[in-house]
């Protein structure tokens, strides 16, 4: 009798485990599909709002350099070129002023506006101090400050994708997506800027999250996609950099084997030197007089220069614009200088207090870098067109100074409107620029001498 109870009694007690594992079972499931909603929901608002915010960027953008400097960049009037030289050099000394007030009362007289790296480690984003920074960011490129503007919409974009998670953290969402959606929505703002999905997504996968999987990918992808479609709305869908539409062949594949190497060796360095500036930044009363002084220095040098102004775009493109059959040892002057102040301008700026970006004026210093290889090496093979070897450059330096292949491989493909065939010699280039940066950073590393004790 007594086993026949307890058999009765295990058996109930199965019955019942059975029970409950179905239950947390059916549980689990309605909980995944509730994420899996919120998760799109969540993708299709945060794809709006990075590319709203990302549009009215860029023209606020216009609207600073029509005042400033009477001119709205183009990709056929990408720089100050026609201006009158004292009205550039005005608007930057104005600009730098500007900026270094505005600066010094955000980081001593509010509160902390975090990294996007940070905030998508969970830092909150002040709202009204973030937009303050990121305003004053694309305004001191469009009075023609030497830095990217490329952070700002990354910055907007995850102080809105912070915001949204507070609100939609109560509907269920567990708080390990918050990382996702802020990373998503940062790249998803550089999208909406560049019209550059792909580029947007890798930023978010490749840099901020550093995961692979299919959730990531289509949360960062389909993100990305929307914002550049309401980016492209307001403010166009026109290539960033404006090229031919000339074949490319094994000759631009042979320079890039040969160039590629050596940019990717000057791109080591000016990220070293980018680095340097940003962990060296000046935060307290001295940005009050630095920051408006390099602003006057890259004035007087855009006395002669108007390339070295705003964020890179005009010196890439008038580095594409040269032909092999019209450039000489006078054009590889111009443009030798022009690279090395664009980069020492650029680090100076970020060294004196500045918030930006070095990933344009990578862009622009790496095409000035293959223009010039480039015309060296149609002297022993002519017919290289010099536009694809300013675009080798360009990627090469990116890469290498970027530290993320991928999406520097992307960026340059989608502003540029390239066809699928560039991709070879472009991706050689992105391949040898990352290693042989890699390769200078060792031997830094190796000759660098002991600390004394």
């Amino acid at each position: 009798m007594q086993n026949a109870s307890h058999a009765q009694s295990h058996s109930q007690s199965q019955s019942h485990s059975g029970e409950s594992t179905i239950t947390d079972l059916g549980s689990k499931k309605s909980i995944s599909k509730q994420r899996t909603f919120i998760l799109i929901i969540s993708t299709l608002v945060l794809g709006i709002v990075a590319g709203v915010s990302s549009g009215l960027l860029s023209l606020l953008l216009k609207v600073v350099e029509n005042f400033f400097l009477g001119f709205v960049e183009s990709s056929s009037m990408p720089g100050a070129f026609n201006v009158n030289r004292w009205r550039r050099f005005i608007s930057l000394t104005i600009g730098g002023i500007i900026a270094a007030v505005i600066w010094w009362l955000l980081r001593n007289k509010a509160r902390h506006v975090p990294s996007v790296k940070k905030s998508v480690k969970g830092a909150q984003m002040p709202f009204w101090q973030t937009i303050v920074h990121v305003v004053t960011q694309i305004f001191l490129v469009g009075t023609g400050g030497s830095v990217g503007r490329e952070v700002a919409p990354r910055e907007a974009g995850a102080l809105f994708g912070g915001l949204w998670f507070q609100l939609i953290h109560r509907w269920g969402l567990p708080s390990e997506d918050r990382e996702l959606l802020v990373a998503a929505a940062a790249g998803a703002g550089f999208a909406g800027v560049y019209i550059s999905p792909l580029t947007g997504a890798l930023f978010s996968v490749e840099i901020l999250l550093k995961r692979v999987n299919a959730e990531t990918v289509a949360v960062s992808l389909a993100m990305s996609s929307i914002a550049s479609y309401v980016g492209g709305l307001i403010h166009g869908t026109d290539a960033y950099y404006a090229v031919p539409n000339s074949p490319f062949s094994w000759q631009i594949l042979a320079f890039s084997i040969v160039a590629s190497p050596l940019i990717g060796i000057a791109g080591g360095y000016f990220s070293r030197a980018s680095s340097w500036a940003e962990t060296k930044k000046t935060t307290g009363m001295h940005i009050l007089w630095q920051l408006p002084l390099v602003a006057l220095l890259t004035g007087v040098v855009a006395l002669w220069g108007p390339e070295v102004m705003g964020n890179g775009r005009a010196l890439a493109q008038t580095a594409m614009n040269y032909s092999a059959e019209n450039s000489g040892v006078t054009v590889v002057i111009a443009l030798a200088v022009l690279a090395c102040a664009k980069a020492l301008l650029t680090t100076f700026t970020l060294k004196a207090g500045a918030s930006g970006g070095t990933l344009t004026p990578s862009i622009g210093i790496g095409a000035a870098l293959g223009a010039i290889l480039g015309i060296a090496w149609n002297y022993w093979i002519p017919g290289t067109p010099l536009w694809q070897c300013a675009m080798v450059g360009a990627v090469a330096l990116l890469s290498a100074s970027q530290r993320a292949p991928l999406m520097a491989l992307m960026m340059v493909m989608e502003v540029s409107h390239l066809p699928i065939v560039a991709l070879g010699p472009l991706g050689m280039a992105t391949s040898l620029g990352v290693a042989t940066s890699n390769l200078a950073k060792t031997t830094a590393h190796h000759n660098k001498p002991p600390q004394s004790f």
